[in-house]
């Protein structure tokens, strides 16, 4: 039997958690993994400013899958866990579009007086009441992946100037031009 792109990448990373798998695969956490869910995240969005400066989707393509093991790759350490499994995550995610779109999907969200809601900004409050007190630690957390961002930089000698950038750019396309 032939499994889908997905379920093989679930099992690909399900084997190299396991205790024949992979010796760093399996010491990692949610937490030290913080570092290549940011770095991946960034390299999507250089995958979609590739694709928008050459048409070439063969960058984002490779950067979306990176992201997308990211995600199997907690889901699995989250299932380890027993906190939830990597089909919670996507029925969540499913679950929550068909919410916020009414207009597309049929029955709206009510408050508390009966009233259909309908707007996006209003569905959210609904979806978080009780947990509001979650959005206190993002502003922490934007300040961590700045860092964590900084850091990737460093480490890949990538200057955050548009100046050096564009540079450094220049320099490799005048090279590969040569070659």
């Amino acid at each position: 039997m032939d499994l889908s792109g997905t379920e093989k990448l679930i099992d690909v990373v399900r084997k190299l958690r396991s205790k024949d798998g992979c010796p760093w695969d399996r010491v990692q956490t949610h937490e030290s993994l913080k570092p290549e869910c940011i770095e991946e995240a960034a390299e999507v969005i250089g995958g979609i400013n590739i694709l928008t400066a050459t048409g070439d989707p063969a960058n984002l393509k490779e950067e979306l899958g990176d992201l997308l093991l990211q995600v199997v790759f907690h889901a699995q350490l989250a299932q380890e866990e027993g906190l939830f499994t990597f089909d919670d995550v996507a029925q969540a995610a499913a679950e929550k579009m068909i919410r916020r779109h009414p207009n597309i999907f049929g029955e709206p969200m009510r408050d508390e007086n009966g009233n259909p809601v309908t707007d996006w900004e209003g569905i959210k409050c609904l979806e978080k009441k009780g947990r509001e007190w979650e959005a206190d630690y993002l502003p922490d957390a934007f300040r961590e992946a700045k860092g964590l961002i900084d850091q990737a930089c460093r480490r890949k000698d990538i200057h955050p100037t548009a100046d050096s950038l564009i540079s450094k750019m220049e320099k490799k396309r005048q090279k590969s031009v040569r070659s």
